[in-house]
């Protein structure tokens, strides 16, 4: 590995892709330490160190925005309002026909229409991200002057709105330009930036410091193992092509598989059940200093619940999450198979499933199986989305084993964007050096 990494160094093109996609990370990060005019950074500290209610949710924008939540900065919304965006969108193609029309027939130029459309609808959900995240941390006791003086407040929305579409632009940068999907890798930075303070938080105990260092580095260890094995996990098809005679040459009559991933959703499903369950919250709070006390205490206790802790209802948040991410699962899945339409592909090149028709019946037996390797890697994500709120269920001489185990992106979600990320950069790293002819990282 160390040899294809020189390797990977040593060639003009992937060193330049290599630089270029850490520099875009050095100005994102750089970036996010520019606070939003106004700002009081006591009271950040106090909402992510675990000292309010909307702890949680806060570390899961922060995990969301790549980090840029911290200073409560210009980027401190991230792409999270694009993905949202995003999500709309593709939710809205199975139901309009002109939408699912326009990307089948028009193909590319379709693509670029709604991608458009992505982009004109995270202006607006920006503005509400942006609104719903300063009530969450304070409403006017984070930003001074806000709600009261109209262009403080005008001037706090534009500038976030603005360091969105920054965001936006530089992930598309590191997508064209660089080495992986470029919102992939913003929120992977921000992860990787975030644990040295979540090791710091484990320490801070002096009497509970070694048992829950160990029970963090063993449960980091398996997790890692065991994603591992579900992203590179698939069931391969065989398919055999007939045989063409034309004169006095044969074609065909080779022998291939389909490779059918277990999780061919990636992390997708986490990132857009995070997106969803985040909203209730986010609109909660713009409720929470209602002058009437039932309304302000509704609405504060479903902040709480839909935040992921510090209520005795947040089971709630915790078993959505996890039927969420089952249900995304399977619709992005089911999505990917579409836009591959591998039963008309084979057709047209003469191939076939041995046993299977072509045509109708081979679709029905690709999409079965399909349905049933999904369910496994369906389950694999459900859990690794609950897995920090099962770790807080555990205890030892009634301590918690990993205390705070909520707040720790790195065991669950984050841990699975990280390693997807370092898996598909190190495949893509991998096909560029085998265009060369170089020995790549994965055998």
């Amino acid at each position: 590995m160390i040899q294809a990494v020189r390797n990977a160094f040593l060639l003009p093109d992937l060193r330049r892709r290599i630089l270029f996609t850490l520099l875009i990370l050095f100005i994102y990060r750089a970036a996010s330490h520019v606070p939003v005019a106004g700002v009081d950074r006591e009271q950040i500290a106090r909402v992510l160190s675990g000292q309010e209610a909307g702890t949680p949710l806060a570390n899961i924008l922060n995990l969301l925005s790549g980090g840029g939540l911290t200073n409560f900065s210009l980027l401190a919304m991230g792409v999270y309002p694009y993905i949202t965006a995003s999500l709309i969108l593709q939710l809205l193609t199975g139901v309009i026909p002109s939408l699912e029309r326009m990307l089948r027939e028009e193909g590319s130029e379709g693509r670029r229409k709604l991608d458009q459309y992505t982009f004109l609808l995270t202006i607006p959900m920006a503005i509400l991200n942006a609104i719903g995240q300063i009530q969450l941390f304070g409403g006017a006791s984070l930003i001074n002057g806000w709600g009261t003086d109209g262009l403080r407040t005008l001037t706090v929305l534009v500038s976030m709105t603005a360091g969105t579409t920054f965001a936006i632009w530089l992930s598309n940068l590191i997508t064209e330009q660089g080495i992986g999907q470029g919102m992939s890798i913003i929120i992977f930075g921000g992860i990787v930036s975030r644990l040295p303070n979540n090791i710091a938080q484990l320490l801070s105990d002096p009497q509970t410091a070694l048992q829950s260092l160990l029970a963090f580095i063993v449960v980091l260890i398996a997790v890692v193992f065991v994603i591992v094995i579900f992203q590179e996990g698939q069931r391969r098809i065989p398919v055999q092509y007939g045989k063409r005679v034309r004169g006095r040459k044969v074609y065909g009559g080779g022998a291939t598989h389909i490779p059918l991933r277990i999780n061919a959703a990636g992390m997708i499903p986490l990132i857009f059940a995070q997106s969803i369950l985040t909203l209730p919250a986010i609109f909660a709070n713009l409720f929470i200093n209602s002058e009437n006390p039932g309304v302000a205490q509704f609405f504060q206790g479903m902040s709480q619940i839909f935040s992921g802790g510090g209520h005795p209802a947040s089971w709630i948040y915790w078993l959505l999450y996890f039927l969420m991410v089952m249900g995304f699962t399977y619709f992005y899945t089911s999505v990917v198979m579409q836009q591959q339409n591998l039963a008309d592909s084979l057709q047209k090149q003469g191939g076939f499933i041995p046993g299977i028709r072509p045509g109708k019946r081979t679709e029905e037996y690709i999409n079965g199986v399909t349905g049933r390797i999904t369910l496994a890697g369906a389950l694999f994500l459900g859990l690794v989305a609950v897995l920090p709120f099962l770790l807080s269920l555990i205890t030892l001489n009634g301590v918690a084993l990993i205390p705070n185990a909520t707040n720790f992106s790195i065991l669950s979600t984050g841990l699975l964007i990280v390693v997807g990320v370092v898996l598909d950069t190190m495949r893509q790293l991998e096909a560029q050096l085998l265009m060369r002819h170089y020995e790549g990282f994965i055998k």
